[in-house]
């Protein structure tokens, strides 16, 4: 038996890194899950592994900052399924620079990905979870929420994903929907390459340097935060609301 036997999910971003871990772990924990991605490719690659293993998955192609996409997929879920109990809020860009370098387009892509998207999705899906009087609603955030050099767009964002996140766990913990978010620390995935390469860094000398200062001795991977959303989104968590969980490999300040 799963721990997520019977509910069903929609994960952004899913087509790799954090999203694609979150849904893989969702569908063997027993979810029906939905992954959505503007590029569909790779979602719609492990959806049919998933398929292909005896679990129930479906990609759907959904741009976060589209109110009519995100609309539609969730209306396809409710379509397939009947409800909606999980929304995980993975999606985000960067665009790196120095504020004084940052262009307008830069500031907006962010924000919008990042922080209006989550804003749309949630807004999507937590009316059909209040109706049922249930749901679990988690944010991506990020450690980079705290501020860090060459990401002012970002960091905003991510910040915003936290007063974002504590302000519905007030508004709709009375309906049965818990709402926290995760903040990922340094982990190894296809965005950190290309900050890698952005820099020109070999990869493998980026993540030695960015482990001498992480406690437990190593970078992190996207199972290790697919395993902190997977425990936000159990029913071992619904008296946990309006959290903030860093999944970065020591304290943080």
């Amino acid at each position: 038996m799963g721990r997520l036997d019977g509910r069903v999910a929609m994960v952004t971003g899913a087509s790799r890194g954090i999203g694609e871990a979150t849904a893989r772990r969702f569908a063997r924990e027993g979810a029906r899950v939905c992954l959505t991605d503007v590029k569909l490719e790779g979602a719609l690659s492990t959806a049919r592994q998933l398929v292909n293993e005896g679990m129930d998955a479906f990609a759907a192609k959904m741009d976060v900052t589209s109110r009519t996409e995100v609309e539609n997929a969730v209306g396809e879920i409710l379509d397939r399924y009947g409800r909606l109990d999980i929304l995980i809020n993975n999606a985000g860009v960067t665009r790196d620079n120095l504020l004084y370098k940052m262009t307008d387009e830069d500031w907006r892509a962010v924000l919008n990905v990042n922080l209006g998207g989550a804003f749309l999705c949630t807004r999507a899906a937590q009316k059909h979870m209040v109706e049922r009087n249930y749901g679990r609603i988690i944010n991506v955030s990020s450690l980079s929420a705290l501020g860090n050099q060459g990401q002012a767009n970002y960091a905003a964002a991510k910040a915003g994903i936290q007063g974002f996140t504590k302000t519905l766990a007030i508004e709709l913990g009375r309906y049965g929907v818990t709402v926290n978010a995760v903040a990922p620390g340094f982990i190894e995935t296809e965005m950190t390459r290309e900050t890698a390469a952005r820099l020109g860094v070999d990869f493998d000398d980026f993540v030695a340097e960015r482990v001498q200062s992480i406690p437990v001795g190593r970078a992190g991977w996207p199972e290790d935060v697919a395993a902190a959303i997977l425990y936000l989104a159990s029913e071992e968590a619904a008296f946990v609301n309006g959290q903030v969980l860093y999944v970065a490999g020591g304290p943080v300040d």
